[in-house]
């Protein structure tokens, strides 16, 4: 089994409480489950306002399968959100 993993760091300056970061993480988050077959979740600085860390993982039989569905949900992220992605990690287990 192969695990592909990737942290996604995105920062929204319009944000101006946790409470309007959290709208864009939920719909973030609700997006990308419904659309890929993947475990995701804000993983750091949750009482950042601006700032949001999103972790996910998929889990398949080859490493290349492992890197197409990360390359997508990242295409996908950068697409729906206004959020400006600054920083991505990405592992394959």
């Amino acid at each position: 089994m192969i695990i592909g993993k990737c942290i996604i760091y995105l920062n929204c300056n319009w944000c101006h409480s946790l409470k309007e970061k959290r709208m864009v993480l939920k719909s973030i988050i609700d997006k990308v489950k419904h659309k890929f077959n993947v475990s995701i979740a804000e993983v750091d600085k949750q009482d950042v306002h601006k700032t949001i860390v999103i972790g996910f993982v998929c889990a398949t039989n080859e490493k290349r399968q492992a890197d197409k569905v990360i390359d997508k949900v990242i295409n996908f992220i950068e697409e729906n959100t206004e959020a400006i992605i600054y920083s991505i990690e990405r592992e394959i287990f």
